[in-house]
């Protein structure tokens, strides 16, 4: 966002108590700019869809402000605030047809019954549902039903569209498929959007920037690329994608690489935080950054590696290897001729470049 621009949504200084000892949400700063696809992501209990029911005007601020378009709405009820809300349960009528229900919004803002049919209709095909405005909702499937909640929370066309984990009810192919249709209507549309889920890969696909959550804080707010290649917590590279965590001190440090005795191994990694020689540091490396069996000389990390067990997935094959003390490292190999040429049991070399690993904050958790 250019920084002379107003964003669309900011939180300032949030926090969020509902019993006045706990905080829920804690000091949260976060911008949304007008038009973005922004996705609050975390595991249950990270304080995500409070931020939303707070933006939405559902639960009140324990202390901060909530701005949009600049002005605090602190002060306007949720009917007053022009945001459309979608639910996982879609909360449909079911004794209104699919016209009826998207009309409702309509009805409710004065809008006379010519201009109210055009805007279904314009939506219905938005959504591609054409013709199906006589239906009800109990003759139509969970994805089309939640195509209907969508259609409802863009029919009176508002700017802002909120979504509260919308998907979580479908089964994997058609969340699959809506996640492709959410990032559509929003392309189309160009309004802004702010998403909760816990599904990092629907995150992944539908979001221009991701902040990821964690006991009521943002940990890291990035786009999905950076997120995954550049995570700047070991909360976050856990979070994001399967991760490879080595526990460590840092030995000594030459400019942005560091030197890391893990598991009576010294490993160099790229320095991704502060840190200096004594620092505990966690490792992160990703399994499709491992080579196996590389050259000779051809990585500046090469580790003695035994193979505990194989298993097939398709397109690639995934290893899991004792390594460093730890007999949960991963390493992928692509499902490409020649892959047969290590065995279950064997004892391989393993390579890695600095760059493709990561030193971080120590993560003192029980490894997930």
């Amino acid at each position: 966002m250019n920084p002379n621009d107003t964003a669309h949504v900011a939180f300032e200084n949030v926090s969020k108590s509902f019993d006045g000892r706990n905080m829920v949400i804690s000091d949260l700063n976060l911008e949304v700019a007008r038009g973005e696809f922004l996705t609050m992501l975390g595991p249950s209990g990270s304080g995500k869809t409070t931020c939303l029911m707070m933006l939405a005007g559902f639960e009140a601020l324990t202390a901060g402000t909530i701005r949009i378009d600049g002005g605090s709405v602190h002060d306007l009820p949720p009917r007053k605030r022009g945001i459309g809300m979608v639910f996982q349960n879609y909360a449909l009528f079911p004794h209104m047809t699919v016209g009826g229900n998207l009309a409702f919004p309509l009805e409710v803002r004065g809008m006379d019954k010519e201009q109210q049919r055009e805007r279904v209709e314009r939506v219905l095909r938005l959504v591609r549902l054409d013709g199906m405005e006589d239906r009800r909702p109990g003759q139509l499937s969970g994805g089309q039903q939640q195509r209907v909640a969508i259609a409802r929370a863009l029919v009176f066309e508002p700017d802002l569209v909120l979504m509260d984990e919308p998907l979580g009810a479908l089964d994997r192919r058609l969340r699959e498929e809506m996640q492709y249709e959410i990032r559509r209507i929003h392309r189309t549309l160009g309004v802004t959007m702010v998403y909760v889920t816990h599904d990092q890969q629907e995150a992944m696909v539908m979001s221009d920037r991701i902040a990821v959550l964690r006991d009521g804080m943002v940990e890291q707010t990035d786009g999905p690329e950076a997120l995954y290649e550049e995570p700047m917590r070991s909360f976050v590279a856990r979070f994001i994608g399967e991760n490879n965590r080595l526990h460590g001190r840092v030995q000594e440090i030459d400019g942005d690489i560091c030197r890391v005795e893990t598991g009576g191994q010294i490993v160099q990694a790229l320095r991704a935080v502060p840190c200096s020689p004594g620092d505990a540091t966690t490792l992160s490396i990703r399994p499709e950054r491992v080579a196996v069996a590389p050259k000779p000389g051809q990585y500046t990390n090469e580790l003695e590696a035994d193979i505990e067990d194989m298993t097939f997935l398709g397109d690639h094959l995934r290893l899991r290897l004792a390594v460093c003390g730890r007999t949960d490292f991963v390493a992928k190999i692509p499902n490409v001729v020649g892959h047969g040429a290590v065995l279950e049991g064997d004892r391989i070399r393993i390579g890695w470049t600095p760059t493709d690993c990561r030193a971080l904050n120590a993560d003192e958790e029980e490894d997930a």
